[in-house]
C-alpha cells in the first residue's frame, strides 16, 4: 500500500465525496458520514487506505440532494439568520452563508463568530453538526494554505449543524457539588414500558422531549465547575464506561457521547478561551440528554471501569488496524477519538470500548 500524505488523501476524498447531500438512507435522515470517516481514517495513518474506503462508502447507501436554496441569510441581521435555526429545508441556504463567510474572512474568524450561536443547538443531528465541522477545522489547522475543498467542507459542518439546530430545555448551570461520574449515577433512569422495550421509536420520542423525563432538569444543575480539559477526559472516559456498560442497546448512538466530547476539544484551540467553558455545559447538556433518551437503567456502568481493567484488550495499534478492517463509519470516528483520548490521559475503558463497537457494530466490508 503507498504511503500518502494525509494532507493529499484528505483532498482526494473530499473531491470525490464532493456531491453528496449532507444526509442519506431511504426513509432516514442519517447525517453524511463520508466526509467524516475519510479524515479520521487519514488521521489515523492509513491514507493510503482512503480512496478505496470512500468508493466503498460511496455505494454502500443512497445520500439525498441538497435541499435547494430559496433566499439568502444576511449573517449581519438575525432577523434573517436565527428563525432558519433547525429548518433542514434551508441546508442550501446556510451552505451558502458560510461559503460567503470564508471567502471574506480566516476561517477561525469565522468559526469564532458562529460558535456561540451554534452551541445551543449541539444536539444537532445527534451531534453530527458538531463531529462534522470539527473533523473540518483539524484539517485546517493542519494545513499549510488551505484548499477550496477544506474551505467548503468546513461550511458543510457549520451548515449542516445549523440546518438540524435541535434545542434542548433547560439551562445547564455548573454551580452543583457533583463530579462527572457523581452526576451521571444521580440521575434517574426511565424504564421503557411496553412491548418493543428496545424500540427506536421509543427513544426517538423521548429524545424529542427530553425535559418530560423524571431527573432531566435537576441533572442540569449537578455539576461542580471544573476546568475544560479536565472535564472533557472526564467525560470521554465515563462515556466510554456508559456504552460499555449497556451491550443491550443498539449499538450506535452512545458512541456520540464519546465522539462529541472529543471533537470539542480539537476546536476549541481555535477558539477564544471565554468559548470554553460554555461548551463543556452544552456537551453536559447533551450528555443528559443522551443518557435519559437511550438508557432505562444504569446497566454496568458502575462496574464498567473495574470491568475493562481485567478485560484482555489488544494495544491501540492492533485496534487500529481492526477498525480500518472493520470499516464502518462509526467504529472509525469512535477508534480514532478514542486513541488520541487514550494518549492524552490513558484508561483501559477507551480499549475496552472500542473493542466492544468493533463487536456490536456490523462490519462494511
Amino acid at each position: 500500500m503507498p504511503v500518502i500524505r494525509y494532507h493529499d488523501a484528505l483532498n482526494d476524498a473530499l473531491e470525490r465525496l464532493d456531491d453528496l447531500g449532507y444526509e442519506r438512507g431511504a426513509g432516514a435522515d442519517l447525517a453524511n458520514h463520508g466526509p467524516m470517516g475519510a479524515e479520521a481514517l487519514a488521521a489515523l495513518g492509513h491514507g493510503g487506505e482512503v480512496a478505496a474506503w470512500v468508493e466503498g462508502y460511496r455505494g454502500a447507501m443512497p445520500h439525498h440532494d441538497v435541499p435547494a436554496r430559496s433566499s439568502a441569510l444576511d449573517p449581519a441581521d438575525e432577523t434573517s439568520w436565527r428563525p432558519a435555526l433547525g429548518d433542514f429545508s434551508r441546508a442550501g441556504d446556510w451552505e451558502e452563508l458560510f461559503r460567503r463567510e470564508l471567502a471574506a474572512a480566516p476561517w477561525r474568524d469565522v468559526l469564532a463568530r458562529w460558535w456561540p450561536r451554534l452551541l445551543p443547538g449541539l444536539l444537532a443531528g445527534l451531534t453530527h453538526g458538531l463531529i462534522r465541522t470539527a473533523h473540518a477545522v483539524r484539517s485546517l489547522a493542519a494545513a499549510e494554505q488551505p484548499t477550496s475543498h477544506q474551505l467548503t467542507e468546513l461550511a458543510r459542518g457549520l451548515a449542516y449543524w445549523a440546518a438540524r439546530f435541535a434545542h434542548l430545555p433547560g439551562e445547564v448551570r455548573m454551580s452543583g457539588h457533583h463530579d462527572l461520574a457523581g452526576a451521571i449515577a444521580a440521575l434517574p433512569r426511565t424504564p421503557y414500558a411496553g412491548p418493543g422495550k428496545r424500540g427506536r421509536a421509543v427513544a426517538a420520542e423521548r429524545l424529542a422531549r427530553p425535559g418530560e423525563l423524571a431527573g432531566y432538569h435537576e441533572a442540569l444543575g449537578a455539576l461542580a465547575p471544573a476546568g475544560t480539559q479536565w472535564l472533557l477526559s472526564e467525560m470521554t472516559t465515563a462515556f466510554a464506561g456508559v456504552y460499555l456498560g449497556h451491550p443491550e442497546l443498539f449499538p450506535v448512538p452512545l458512541v456520540h457521547a464519546v465522539t462529541a466530547p472529543a471533537a470539542v476539544r480539537l476546536v476549541l484551540p481555535h477558539l477564544p478561551d471565554e468559548l470554553h467553558a460554555p461548551s463543556a455545559a452544552a456537551l453536559w447538556h447533551v450528555h443528559t440528554t443522551l443518557l435519559v433518551a437511550f438508557t432505562d437503567d444504569r446497566g454496568g456502568e458502575e462496574t464498567a471501569a473495574r470491568e475493562a481493567a481485567e478485560t484482555d484488550v489488544p494495544p491501540f495499534d492492533e485496534l487500529i488496524a481492526r477498525a480500518v478492517e472493520h470499516g464502518d463509519e462509526h467504529v472509525l470516528k469512535f477508534t480514532e477519538a478514542c486513541h488520541r483520548e487514550h494518549a492524552l490521559r490513558p484508561d483501559p475503558r477507551y480499549g475496552a470500548a472500542v473493542l466492544a463497537a468493533q463487536q456490536r457494530i456490523k462490519p462494511r466490508r
